[in-house]
């Protein structure tokens, strides 16, 4: 991208909104992935990980405060429950009276007709402010593709410890425990929006083992290129905000456009010999070249 990128994406995210606000107004379907995308001028493979960095929220909180602020105001003017979950993407009232008491502890049926009640509440459904971090320390670094064996994992994050065990355990077998190079991640979702059960992430090892790989291991190539390269330090848990500030607040004025290709991990610390607070992996985030 060209160096006025972050000038040029806020009117791009605030133009996803507006449009995610006018389906919601008019009781429309949700735009498709790729449309958004579109809209942001991204690929859909960054669409999410972008507008949760630039918006401080995932996508479907956003689409829930937009359903939630335009019920509010549907309920104010005194519509019925019912009419208002519909006309805002719900199924049934008792979705919408749900998603109010989770999210403003409070019925849809108490606000019918108090406007000022409602309008109060408006307030709480303000998109989130993002607090001020110190800057990063980002490297443009060239990394040559390289073969990993990979094991994709399914649960906690947390819980991640125990395929990598299994992947270690396989080279250890195979002879070639002293020849792992590295211990690479690829998340493909985010383990602070997702429950476990929907959480996947591809542990894998660099090590040269030639040969077949049993299942459920397989080869992969993780693709080279230039990367932008941050250096996370702390709890691995915290590797999804690190990467929020990277796409917040260094790429949008990099100049730089992002490929469309996974970003990894390099985990360089194990959990089990050292600190949270000291643990180290690097974050690398695929660049155009």
């Amino acid at each position: 991208m060209k160096a006025d990128t972050r000038t040029r994406l806020a009117p791009r995210i605030a133009a996803v909104a507006g449009l995610l606000q006018d389906s919601v107004a008019e009781g429309a379907a949700l735009p498709p992935l790729e449309t958004l995308a579109r809209r942001a001028c991204l690929s859909p493979f960054h669409f999410h990980r972008v507008w949760r960095a630039m918006t401080g929220e995932p996508l479907g909180r956003t689409v829930t405060r937009l359903r939630l602020s335009r019920a509010l105001q549907l309920l104010a003017a005194g519509e019925t429950v019912t009419r208002a979950a519909l006309a805002v993407g719900y199924a049934s009232p008792q979705a919408l009276a749900r998603t109010f008491r989770q999210t403003l502890d409070i019925t849809p049926a108490a606000l019918r007709g108090q406007s000022a009640r409602a309008t109060a509440l408006l307030d709480r459904l303000q998109p989130p402010s993002r607090p001020a971090c110190e800057p990063l320390r980002v490297e443009r670094v060239e990394v040559a593709p390289f073969e990993v064996v990979a094991l994709r994992a399914r649960g906690a994050f947390d819980d991640l410890d125990a395929a990598f065990g299994r992947l270690v355990g396989w080279a250890e077998a195979a002879g070639a425990g002293d020849g792992i190079e590295a211990l690479i991640g690829l998340p493909l979702g985010d383990h602070r929006d997702l429950p476990p059960h929907a959480l996947r992430f591809e542990a894998a090892l660099r090590v040269p083992v030639p040969g077949a790989v049993p299942r459920p291991l397989r080869r992969l190539t993780i693709g080279g290129g230039r990367y932008a390269r941050v250096r996370h330090v702390g709890a691995y848990s915290g590797l999804e905000d690190t990467t929020d500030r990277l796409l917040a607040q260094w790429w949008p004025g990099s100049g730089e456009r992002l490929r469309d290709a996974p970003l990894h991990y390099h985990f360089l610390d194990d959990p089990e010999q050292v600190a949270d607070a000291d643990l180290r992996a690097d974050i690398l985030l695929p660049l155009d070249d």
